[in-house]
């Protein structure tokens, strides 16, 4: 190639990327990422950390993202949470956004044994909340409303079903659930807090 080929693809190369973070910055809407909804939210009531109710209330007009954990978990819980801690502490004290995690085994994860987690993680339960409450509850929040594991997966018998799910929902300020995330897979926990971000952005201009 040519010394003058050479120049003028490296100057239209350069005038495409001048272009588009001139759009980027000063055309609205032009970088927006609109993320169509996958389900909506039901109305729930449960016990947070702190044995305080915590309902569909508490979470109006948020962006938040839900997961499902139990606290005595050897397996992927523990990676999970390390990885939930990535978003946690990108957004830590931003208005308006929350965690919310649900516990798979609330026989065993009372209010108390919440709370003694939620402690050992070192976090503000008042962003990063952790709920227990009825079992079939919470299993019917996690296949109906956050669609994070399959309805299929019911059992006969309530004592006999287990929910063990890696997969977070991203739940806009209306309470529809945008899209659902690898909690075990970094490219995935990247994309959901680059869409938390877009989220806060798009719903506070609103």
């Amino acid at each position: 190639m040519s010394k003058k080929a050479i120049f003028y693809t490296s100057f239209f190369v350069l005038l495409s990327i001048a272009f588009y973070l001139t759009a980027v910055y000063f055309i609205p809407g032009f970088n927006d990422r609109k993320l169509e909804p996958v389900s909506k939210v039901g109305q729930f009531a449960f016990t947070d950390q702190d044995g305080k109710p915590f309902s569909n209330k508490d979470v109006e007009g948020k962006v938040y993202v839900a997961e499902y954990f139990y606290t005595t978990c050897p397996g992927i819980c523990p990676m999970m949470n390390d990885n939930m801690k990535q978003v946690y502490q990108k957004y830590k004290g931003t208005p308006g956004f929350l965690i919310v995690s649900h516990t798979c085994d609330p026989e065993r994860d009372s209010a108390a044994q919440l709370k003694h987690y939620a402690d050992s993680m070192n976090v503000d339960t008042r962003q990063w909340v952790f709920l227990t409450g009825r079992k079939d509850s919470l299993y019917k929040m996690a296949r109906l409303s956050y669609t994070i594991d399959d309805p299929k997966n019911y059992f006969n018998s309530n004592e006999d079903d287990f929910l063990h799910t890696q997969f977070w929902a991203l739940v806009d300020r209306k309470g529809n659930v945008l899209k659902i995330y690898d909690g075990l897979k970094q490219k995935e926990i990247n994309r959901l807090i680059a869409d938390i971000g877009d989220e806060l952005k798009t719903t506070s201009k609103n």
